[in-house]
């Protein structure tokens, strides 16, 4: 029987993720060395990288970065999927993740394609994602990368769980006044989950079929034709105080919507954006 410990298998499973019984495979066949144990794990997890194309990745997390700009500054935000929490919050996920985002904000790419085919230490950011995939036993996928500009970047991360890697980011570019205030925007933007940054943002087709909407069910109800046009126009307005960042009441003072705060600053919000792991 190989010589190995219950702390050897457990230490072999931090390092690499992989489940109880293939690291004991692996140190068996290994006769108790932990490094050629680590060697034959990655070894058979490559062969079953084509195998895990069809399996869900629903867990994993997001992590950003701000860098300094020609006109201000730059935020980069990325989310990289694992199949279970238990990988997401490994060492060498995390490890991977830090890598991953060094080499989209060096490259400057948001096209997750292209990104995957930037150069890292000699060798593709996919070959990279996939090897530690194979030594992870798991799907590992590079799922989107996005950035925004501004003079000033304000980030935020949240973990939903204390025991996880953050699984909300928020990126917001303003100008250096909106700077002040850009924090309580950021959690705001996490908490509410906005889709756009003003109305004029949202799609046309989108507002006209809310409209139609709206007029349906007022019609439903019975209300008042001469009242349509004003109980339209209100129920409208609520749907851009849910979908739209500027109209929304701050989640800190909601006396005050976001755009009365940033406009009191005497600042502006240039974009934002927003992830949550699996949404």
């Amino acid at each position: 029987m190989a010589n190995y410990t219950a702390a050897d298998i457990k230490a072999l499973r931090e390092r690499t993720g992989a489940g109880m019984l293939d690291v004991k495979k692996a140190l068996d066949e290994a006769d108790g060395d932990a490094e050629k144990a680590l060697e034959i794990i990655r070894v058979k997890g490559l062969k079953g990288v084509s195998k895990r194309e069809g399996r869900s990745t629903s867990e994993g997390l997001v992590a950003l970065a701000v860098t300094d700009g020609d006109a201000g500054e730059v935020g980069t935000l990325i989310e990289l999927n694992s199949e279970t929490d238990f990988v997401a919050k490994s060492e060498n996920f995390v490890s991977l993740a830090e890598r991953v985002l060094a080499a989209v904000v060096a490259s400057g790419l948001t096209d997750v394609d292209e990104a995957l085919a930037a150069e890292v230490d000699g060798e593709s950011l996919k070959t990279l994602i996939d090897n530690t995939a194979a030594t992870l036993g798991e799907k590992i996928v590079l799922r989107r990368v996005a950035r925004v500009t501004g003079a000033k970047v304000t980030s935020y991360l949240h973990r939903t769980s204390k025991d996880l890697p953050p699984s909300i980011g928020v990126l917001v570019a303003t100008d250096e006044a909106g700077a002040a205030v850009a924090k309580d925007v950021a959690q705001h933007i996490a908490a509410l989950s906005p889709s756009y940054l003003t109305r004029d943002d949202v799609p046309a087709e989108t507002v006209a079929s809310e409209r139609r909407i709206a007029e349906e069910t007022s019609r439903n109800e019975g209300k008042p034709e001469a009242a349509l046009p004003k109980i339209i126009e209100g129920r409208l307005n609520g749907f851009f105080k849910d979908v739209v960042l500027l109209d929304q009441p701050l989640a800190k003072d909601p006396k005050k919507t976001v755009s009365q705060v940033v406009t009191e600053a005497g600042g502006s919000i240039a974009e934002f954006v927003r992830f949550r792991v699996g949404a």
